[in-house]
């Protein structure tokens, strides 16, 4: 199929479009995988507009997800950012988390804002109790 117009940016039509896109994508990229239950139910990714959180219980399985979303990216003619992505292993224990994307390794990072929530590694709310408090 040729493609003749793009949608430009700021169209009211472009977020529908990006969302569908980024749903099949991740559908296409992350089937199969999956070792996090929430409420019963496999918790792959969240996501937020063109924000994506992959979760997953083992180091392994979170390259491999990455791997598998980059090459189905690429074949959509999309890229991954690495210098905006990052990596934060939540757990009681502080060990950093080896996440490669081309030979670069992601950052690991103590806490993040998501949806104007602090997530720390810790998984406690204290900052957010401190911020607000």
């Amino acid at each position: 199929m040729k493609i003749g117009r793009r949608v430009r940016q700021g169209y009211c039509l472009s977020p529908i479009l990006f969302n569908l896109c980024s749903e099949c994508l991740t559908k296409e990229a992350l089937e199969g995988f999956g070792d996090l239950k929430i409420g019963g139910q496999i918790i792959h990714t969240v996501k937020h507009a063109d924000d994506l959180v992959l979760l997953t219980k083992e180091e392994k399985v979170l390259q491999d997800m990455i791997d598998k979303l980059i090459e189905i990216g690429r074949c959509h003619g999309m890229e991954m950012n690495v210098e905006k992505t990052k990596v934060m292993r939540i757990s009681r224990q502080p060990f950093l988390v080896k996440i490669m994307i081309d030979q670069k390794q992601l950052q690991n990072v103590g806490s993040f804002k998501y949806l104007g929530s602090i997530l720390t590694n810790d998984s406690r709310c204290i900052c957010e109790i401190k911020c607000y408090g």
